[in-house]
């Protein structure tokens, strides 16, 4: 069991490490060698752990992907004892900006992924795997809303969900060209939500780990 954590641990380090290339130079310039370089190994001990480059980047792009979800649950997990689907919502969406210096890299990585992933089958399909999951979770949360009267029945739909998908993937991909900062894609996200139930009551965030 020891050598299975530290075989794990030794692979996420490594991953880390094609994460720094890829948010400042690119997917390109991630070769093998690159890579052990960054994390400072040997390109034969890299090998060990990853016998090609596509394991390197499937197995980095499920491990970031993992972190991304970690990130969102603990938003989650942070709100009141009962959150209404409109906090549940909020969460989850700002979860998926960068909001921080963490989801910055993390989606600069996505970035350079899912540019690589165009030509590459099985990373594709790792890229497509969780949209569909979100999209019903984002459904199922706004089905609960309409229950409670607070969202239009006829847009309590999976085609809301993806709007709402495709709405935050557009701001993020806005703030990290520059076009607007986080702040911005936040209140553009909230005021859309409200929009969509109707009020304007403030948002409630989740307490920040560098808050006082």
């Amino acid at each position: 069991m020891p050598k299975k954590v530290d075989r794990e641990a030794r692979r996420q380090e490594i991953s880390a490490a094609l994460w720094r290339i890829a948010s400042t130079r690119g997917m390109d310039s991630a070769s093998l060698r690159d890579v052990a370089a960054e994390a400072g190994i040997s390109l034969g001990r890299l090998q060990h752990y990853f016998r090609t480059k596509d394991e390197m980047l499937l197995f980095a792009l499920r491990h970031i992907n993992r972190l991304a979800t970690d990130r969102i649950r603990d938003r989650i997990e942070a709100l009141a004892e009962a959150p209404t689907p409109r906090d549940v919502l909020r969460a989850c969406l700002s979860g998926m900006l960068p909001l921080d210096e963490e989801s910055r890299t993390g989606l600069l990585v996505g970035a350079a992924y899912y540019s690589r992933a165009v030509h590459d089958p099985a990373l594709g399909a790792e890229a497509r795997d969780g949209i569909p999951k979100l999209r019903a979770f984002f459904a199922d949360q706004l089905r609960q809303a309409a229950d409670r009267g607070e969202v239009p029945p006829e847009r309590a739909t999976e085609d809301e969900a993806m709007l709402l998908i495709s709405l935050t993937d557009g701001l993020a991909t806005y703030v990290l060209l520059g076009v607007h900062g986080p702040d911005d894609a936040l209140r553009i996200l909230d005021g859309h939500l409200a929009g969509l139930f109707g009020d304007r009551t403030p948002p409630v965030d989740p307490p920040r780990e560098d808050a006082p």
